[in-house]
Order: structure tokens, then C-alpha cells, then sequence
């Protein structure tokens, strides 16, 4: 004599399947979850009435530029989530004689819903030089340079991306005396 289980063939494999599915739909219901929150969740749209650009002067200072249609968004979550997209009426000639380059300008991609900021073409326009980037404000947070790259035409865009100093914070380098004291929030 055998020893029972309660279920036939049939309905040990209908049970596995069923065990499988839910699995499956909660690893789903999870992914989603997950992609939500990254893509949508923490992003914010800025109002344009309070975004300005701004650019470091040869001589150090910050000055705002004339910047119109300042598309903008943000997330708490992180502090080089903030992206802009806007368009200026100065020529770039005018702008390198008086403002700072960014060297190592690298534009991080923005969520695929805010269209206007791509960061492939900003960076492939900024390697062949057809687009500069400046310094927009050199930490506007502890290791983090706002980096604003301007085309010829005008469209301007506007991201943050950690300098030396927020790469050592983050990679666990021992951070050196030039970087700017932690700031207590």
C-alpha cells in the first residue's frame, strides 16, 4: 500500500501550475512596480516661470542667460535627476568669449516620456563640436556641476553630473581637500 497525498497526477500538476502563475504574476506586478517608480514616480515637472539658466562667467561668477520655453524636471531621489530643455537667442560665439567650457561634459539619459532631451544626440552633437557645453554651476550640490550645452540654432539643454569630488564620494576614494564640505540638510 501506498502512502496518500491527497492529489491525484493531475492535480499535483494543475497545483504546480497554479503556484507558477502566481509567481509569475507577482514577479510581473513587482517588475512594474519597479519600472514605474524609476521612469515616473520621483520625476516632477518644474514650472518654467521659476526655472532660470544660468552659466559661470570667466571671472567665477554665476549669471543668469536669456533662456525662453525652460522645460524642466526634477526627483528628490537623486541629485543628478534634474534635466532641462530650453532655447536662447545668443549666438555660441558670444557665449564661449564670456562664459566657462564644461570639458567633460557626458549627458545622462532622461525618461523616455520627456522628449524634448536626448542625451545620445546632445552627446554625439558635443564630440564633434557642433554643440558646446559650459559650466553651468559647479556644485549645486556637494559633488554634483550643473552642465548646460548649447546648440547653434539655439536649443539649449541642461543637466547634472557628478564632477571629481561626487565620484570619489560615491565610489568610496578618499575625498581630497578641494572638495566642498557635506552639507547638513
Amino acid at each position: 500500500m501506498g502512502c496518500a497525498t491527497g492529489l491525484d497526477g493531475a492535480g499535483a500538476i494543475m497545483s504546480g501550475k497554479l503556484t507558477g502563475a502566481g509567481i509569475l504574476t507577482i514577479a510581473l506586478a513587482v517588475g512594474l512596480l519597479i519600472y514605474y517608480m524609476q521612469v515616473y514616480y520621483y520625476y516632477e515637472t518644474l514650472p518654467a516661470e521659476g526655472e532660470v539658466v544660468e552659466l559661470t562667467m570667466t571671472n567665477g561668477a554665476t549669471a543668469p542667460i536669456a533662456a525662453d520655453d525652460i522645460r524642466a524636471i526634477d526627483a528628490n531621489s537623486s541629485p543628478i535627476r534634474y534635466r532641462a530643455c530650453f532655447t536662447t537667442p545668443l549666438p555660441l560665439d558670444v557665449l564661449s568669449e564670456a562664459y566657462l567650457p564644461y570639458e567633460a561634459a557626458e549627458p545622462l539619459t532622461a525618461p523616455s516620456w520627456f522628449d524634448c532631451f536626448d542625451a545620445q544626440a546632445i552627446g554625439a552633437a558635443l564630440e564633434k563640436g557642433i554643440a558646446r557645453a559650459f559650466q553651468g554651476t559647479k556644485n549645486i550640490t556637494r559633488g554634483v556641476d550643473r552642465v548646460v550645452a548649447i546648440f547653434p540654432d539655439g536649443r539649449g539643454y541642461v543637466w547634472h553630473q557628478l564632477n571629481d569630488c561626487g565620484e570619489k564620494t560615491y565610489d568610496g576614494t578618499p575625498i581630497e581637500d578641494n572638495c566642498p564640505p557635506e552639507v547638513a540638510e
